[in-house]
């Protein structure tokens, strides 16, 4: 009898019923895709949906996670291989519990977690949106999982565990920038979902919000105490950072970061500016970095090889007299976050990778050199760049980060 109870509950636990297909409505209210079109935007749609030289949300961008490569649907609204037999109350399904239309299960990577939280209203523009543009017939590529997470209905373990579907409120002592902000970092922005570090099941983990993670091989930097770090941001700083400009002491995003802060560029303003307003209310963790080593100092051969590699590669955009830095407002170095960072990572993963062109902007581009550079003049560059900027913090572990990148590019 309780091996008979035990099976049906997890029947019951891993089956969900199809919900029948609709006809899609014809005509649409113009303020309402409007709205549509900010949700859309502020949740990142695109930037999964959307492969490189693909059709605009059509799916087909490959996600690689620890459990295999996921590649991202269609979500045009082509009746066959998109969402335009879709009901709202399948697309709510899917937003809230992370439910396809036919019953299967979708995996987390698609951050139904955190959609889970928005507004019933924002789900429902956002869903009109999406089912008023044109449908793109691009069926779906098949997913490369590894055992035993290529069993969907197992995911519903998964959601036992670490889907909570709690809804945002406003706190009634914050004001309506702080409180739009949070909603907009904690729902439709999932921001948490690169910025936090995850658990062995790929489940953020408890307890670190927002505390930083990786991505692609890219370092997602802590979030928490921006406005009290050794280089504390401003709102205008970051205003302009999340909106892809070039900003004093920072830079400019590169990476996953790029076309998510290209996507916040289409976004009013006002929202942006309480994205920045509630992050920069956030409170740093306690210190746990060591400070072993933190008075080494690079050999002086290294330092000279930095330098001249410096002078033939980047002083032409970087050096504080070079025309780009007026022209194509280029950063000094020594002013971008990346090389302020505790870890190598992400300045290692612009120069390697560079920042590639978006269509129809004139800039920022940076060539890459992956290819020009070997693993030692990558090493010094860096460890002669470091020097400048944090003379006794220098990177110890330049060597072996070059190398993971290296193992991780093939």
């Amino acid at each position: 009898m309780v091996v008979v109870f035990g099976g049906v509950s997890a029947f019951l636990l891993m089956w969900r019923p199809a919900i029948e297909p609709v006809e899609l409505p014809q005509h649409f209210d113009s303020e309402q895709l409007l709205r549509g079109a900010r949700v859309v935007e502020a949740g990142d749609c695109a930037v999964c949906h959307t492969r490189p030289g693909g059709k605009y949300l059509a799916g087909g961008l490959g996600l690689v996670t620890p459990f295999g490569t996921l590649y991202s649907t269609n979500i045009t609204p082509d009746p066959d291989t998109g969402i335009g037999r879709w009901s709202l109350p399948a697309f709510e399904r899917a937003m809230r519990q992370g439910i396809s239309r036919d019953g299967h299960f979708l995996y987390p990577a698609f951050p139904y977690v955190h959609y889970s939280r928005m507004t019933d209203e924002d789900i429902r523009d956002a869903y009109m949106y999406l089912i008023s543009g044109p449908g793109v017939h691009a069926p779906a590529t098949p997913n490369q999982m590894n055992f035993p997470m290529n069993i969907r209905p197992l995911v519903s373990f998964w959601n036992l565990l670490f889907l909570h579907s709690d809804r945002i409120t406003a706190l009634p002592d914050k004001s309506q920038t702080w409180n739009r902000g949070k909603y907009l970092v904690e729902g439709a922005g999932h921001c948490a979902g690169c910025h936090t570090p995850l658990n062995a099941l790929g489940a953020e983990k408890s307890g670190q919000s927002l505390a930083g993670g990786v991505v692609d091989g890219w370092e997602a930097p802590s979030l928490r105490g921006m406005s009290s770090g050794p280089r504390p941001w401003t709102s205008e700083q970051l205003v302009g950072y999340l909106r892809a400009q070039v900003v004093p002491n920072h830079g400019t995003p590169a990476g996953p970061m790029r076309p998510v802060s290209l996507g916040l560029a289409r976004l009013p303003l006002a929202d942006v500016e309480a994205i920045a307003d509630y992050l920069l209310s956030l409170q740093a963790p306690a210190a746990t970095r060591s400070k072993e080593s933190s008075k080494m100092t690079p050999i002086a051969a290294q330092q000279a090889a930095g330098l001249a590699l410096f002078q033939g590669s980047c002083a032409g955009c970087h050096a504080p007299g070079a025309a780009m830095r007026t022209i194509d407002a280029r950063p000094g170095l020594e002013q971008t976050s990346a090389l302020h960072a505790t870890s190598p990572r992400n300045f290692l993963k612009t120069v390697m990778e560079g920042i590639a062109p978006v269509p129809g902007m004139p800039g920022p581009v940076m060539p890459a050199f992956s290819a020009s550079l070997s693993d030692d003049q990558l090493e010094a560059l860096a460890a002669y760049l470091r020097e400048q900027t944090q003379p006794d913090e220098p990177w110890t572990d330049l060597s072996s980060t070059i190398h993971d990148l290296r193992q991780e590019a093939k």
